[in-house]
């Protein structure tokens, strides 16, 4: 009877690396709860206390085990997430910069026209004269 007891927790262990993703919360919850049963019975000689226990203790072990696995796997998830968006916009600015590269190069004819902007005020604030160019490709 002995032996049999201290199987449990060897055939819990083994239930915590079944692949079963439905049922792997309720598979580890019931084999920790039964292994840690199992101990608190064999450590405390029958005290029933020490078998609830232990059930309670193998329980809280296997939801600590799966919130840390659902924390590692949100963080997982967001570090891909903000990769996928920052390999994005990399790729539209290389984009940019191949389509500039290349306009560079077209036959068109490309001018620059100066324009003069004055003094202005707008909303109480003043702007000095400055000098702009447009660009204007044909």
């Amino acid at each position: 009877m002995k032996k049999s007891l201290l199987m449990i927790p060897f055939a819990c262990a083994a239930c915590l690396f079944v692949g079963c993703a439905a049922a792997t919360r309720t598979v580890t919850d019931v084999g920790l709860g039964a292994g840690g049963a199992a101990l608190g019975g064999v450590l405390s000689k029958g005290n029933p206390y020490a078998i609830a226990g232990g059930a309670a203790g193998g329980v809280l072990l296997g939801e600590g085990l799966h919130y840390a696995n659902n924390q590692l796997n949100d963080q997982s998830y967001q570090t891909g997430y903000d990769k996928g968006r920052s390999d994005a916009v990399k790729q539209q600015y290389w984009l940019y910069v191949q389509m500039q590269q290349s306009q560079a190069g077209d036959d068109g004819q490309v001018r620059l026209y100066e324009v003069h902007i004055p003094e202005q005020v707008i909303d109480g604030v003043i702007f000095q004269p400055t000098t702009e160019f447009l660009r204007i490709e044909e």
